[in-house]
């Protein structure tokens, strides 16, 4: 019972608590996300040309429309649906190769782990976007699975090395040398005794990878360079750039992908910052400690300035 009491009391630690700002993120990732899942279904052809060129919103149109006659709303649940597939493509390669050559490299040690460290680093000093846009230059058809899969290549690097630091860490710890000593096959060390321990950095990880994604391919898409095949926030902001949206007031086609972008990036940041707390428990503690002196600091501020207003009173009296 008391293993499992401290079990249950690990796993429940890893779980971030409800605050405002995990609410607020949830809140606005769940309405995205739904929208792009079932906007695409309820809303006419986001390609489909009409006679209304340019415009405003409108009953008929709530977006208004694109300089062909496209609808909008219809081009941006489409746009959502295809700037999260490159998110969650590029979250999950990203994972996926920072923990082969972070975690694995850091456990096996010895050549491997020097080997495995030496192309991080050397992947890490890669400037990312020029070899995105010099890789995606070269390429006629860029798919979205091909553009995901080029930012993913350029975006594993500097998170491999802080789970190999961690991993180091917990290697050492005293359950997994004797996991060890008992005789415990490696795969099953790493599954069991260390991946557990670092799920939530993992999990911080994904997050961040998504944001710098979608926010890379926007801006792939932006220079020209997205894919060729799908919508994308990135695409619609091309597109009204192209159009001159901004030039003749066309704010309802380039407003919405950008809000979107926005706020999606900033509830995902919000989330990550609840999972920090879980990864570095000094975050929440320091920023209770520095609540507590604000409030401090403002109680003692607000008497001191009450003691000057009553003797400037008093003196005002005699």
């Amino acid at each position: 019972m008391g293993a499992k009491a401290k079990r249950k009391r690990a796993a429940d630690s890893m779980i971030p608590k409800m605050t405002p700002k995990l609410a607020v993120g949830l809140t606005i990732v769940t309405v995205i996300v739904l929208f792009a899942v079932i906007g695409p279904f309820l809303l006419p052809d986001p390609r489909g040309i009409s006679d209304h060129l340019l415009e405003a919103p409108s009953a008929q149109h709530w977006l208004g429309t694109t300089r062909t006659g496209e609808d909008v709303l219809a081009q941006l649940a489409t746009a959502c649906r295809g700037s999260l597939i490159v998110g969650v493509i590029v979250g999950l390669l990203a994972v996926v190769l920072s923990s082969f050559f972070g975690i694995v490299g850091a456990y096996i040690g010895g050549l491997a782990d020097d080997l495995f460290s030496l192309f991080s680093n050397v992947m890490l000093v890669i400037p990312g976007l020029p070899l995105v846009i010099i890789i995606s230059s070269y390429l006629p058809y860029k798919s979205v699975w091909l553009v995901a899969v080029v930012l993913a290549i350029t975006s594993w690097a500097g998170s491999a090395r802080v789970l190999r630091s961690y991993t180091l860490s917990v290697r050492s710890r005293d359950y997994v040398l004797a996991s060890r000593v008992a005789g415990e096959k490696p795969w099953r060390i790493l599954a069991v005794e260390i991946l557990p321990n670092l799920l939530p950095i993992l999990a911080s990880q994904i997050m961040q990878a998504i944001i710098s994604a979608i926010l890379g391919e926007a801006g792939l898409a932006f220079l020209g360079l997205g894919a060729t095949d799908s919508l994308t926030w990135g695409t619609m902001l091309y597109y009204a750039q192209n159009g001159l949206a901004l030039k003749q007031g066309a704010w309802w086609w380039f407003i919405p992908p950008g809000l979107c972008l926005a706020l999606f990036g900033a509830a995902l940041a919000l989330i990550n910052f609840s999972v920090d707390e879980i990864i570095n428990p000094k975050l929440k503690a320091a920023t209770k400690s520095e609540l507590k002196r604000w409030k401090l600091e403002e109680k003692a501020g607000k008497a001191k300035s009450d003691k000057q207003f009553g003797t400037a009173a008093s003196a005002a009296q005699a």
